[in-house]
This record gives structure tokens, C-alpha cells and sequence, in this order.
């Protein structure tokens, strides 16, 4: 009974949108819930993507194109997924800080994110510190991501923890940072709870700071 979901797990880590989508159609209609639709099927393709791609045994452009299957699927999960009033399992905000316009390591995080049950809200690229205290307030997310690509951009990273210590926000979230330049050393000396080197890395650490296994 469960085959459908491992298929949707397959076609999902080949990238095969399609497929993704139609399966997901029909394992609906066979009784599945959406929840193991997405925790069976999705979560756990996406899970592999990631292991995967942490080995470097896939690259950048096979997670483009698996996270591109799994929205396929999640555009018909979606809807059935706010009727059955399945919370997901963290809240998340994501931005690439000011000044910085780089966004494909951004979206890779957000996907791979996406694909472990997380709710994300990208604030794109070139993100000022105003942007994303808005975004606090108005999402009250439990982590907020910043991505910086640069050595020049980076010391915004710094800015945007004192502009949210400033506004007495600082304790609500848990902050990761990563991009090339980032480092573990560079995370600690700015006051940040987290840094990951790369996307599957961020999905662990983000797990790691809210207590999820």
C-alpha cells in the first residue's frame, strides 16, 4: 500500500515533477492522508536529496531540480494539508542581507528547509535590517536566516543582531547565518545561535536549535 509513497520519494530525488504531482493526486484518492503524502513521500525524498547532497554525491542543479518536483507535489498538498489544520514543524524567515544581491545558496536553504516540514517566508535578496524586524513582528517565526556571500556584505549580519537587540527582538528567534565567506568563528564573535556551511547543514543545525529530531 505504502509503494506509492516510496515512488513519490523516488521520482521526487530524480527531479521528475510530473510524476511527483500525479502520484501525489492519486495517493489522495487512495485514502492516503496528506500528512503521510508529505512526511512518507516528500519529506523523506527530500531527506535523501540532502544526505546526498551533504556527500557531494549530487550537486547544486539535482536539488534545483528536486526541490522544483517537490512544489510541484506541494501545490496540490497545500490546500489539503490548511483543511486538515497540519501545523508545520517550525517557522522560518530568510533573506540575503543588504547590499547583497546572491540568492541561489538563499533558495537552496529555503527549499531544503521547505522539504523538512518547515514554513518558510523568503524576504529575497538585498533584505535591510527594517525588513526583517517587520517580518519578526508580523510572522513571529521561531528562526530567521541571513545569508551574506560577501566579506564586504557579511558585517551587515553584525548590524542586523544589534537592530534586533535594539528592538528587543533578539530573544525571540534563533539566528543562523551562513555563505561562503561565513564561518563558525565569524558566527560566534557576532552573537548568532547557529552557522551551517551549506543547505543540507542548515536543515541539522535549524532541527538542532528548536529541539526537533
Amino acid at each position: 500500500m505504502a509503494e506509492i509513497l516510496d515512488q513519490i520519494a523516488k521520482e521526487l530525488f530524480a527531479g521528475n515533477a510530473k510524476a511527483v504531482a500525479e502520484l501525489t493526486q492519486k495517493a489522495l484518492s487512495d485514502g492516503f492522508s496528506p500528512q503521510e503524502i508529505l512526511n512518507e513521500g516528500m519529506i523523506k525524498g527530500m531527506n535523501d536529496v540532502g544526505v546526498k547532497f551533504k556527500a557531494n554525491e549530487i550537486y547544486v542543479p539535482e536539488v534545483l531540480i528536486a526541490a522544483r518536483a517537490m512544489k510541484a507535489g506541494m501545490e496540490i498538498l497545500k490546500p489539503k494539508l490548511a483543511e486538515t489544520g497540519v501545523e508545520p514543524v517550525g517557522k522560518m524567515i530568510i533573506g540575503t542581507v543588504k547590499g547583497d544581491l546572491h540568492d541561489i545558496g538563499k533558495n537552496l536553504v529555503a527549499m531544503m528547509m521547505e522539504g523538512a516540514g518547515f514554513e518558510v517566508i523568503d524576504l529575497g535578496i538585498d533584505v535591510p535590517a527594517e525588513k526583517f524586524i517587520q517580518a519578526i513582528e508580523e510572522y513571529q517565526p521561531q528562526l530567521v536566516g541571513m545569508s551574506a556571500l560577501l566579506t564586504t556584505t557579511m558585517i551587515q549580519i553584525r548590524e542586523n543582531i544589534k537592530a534586533f537587540q535594539e528592538a528587543s527582538i533578539r530573544d525571540q528567534v534563533k539566528v543562523m547565518i551562513g555563505g561562503a565567506p561565513v564561518t563558525q568563528k565569524f558566527a560566534d564573535e557576532v552573537g548568532a545561535d547557529g552557522y551551517a556551511p551549506d543547505a543540507a547543514s542548515a536543515v541539522d543545525k535549524a532541527k538542532e536549535l528548536l529541539g526537533i529530531s
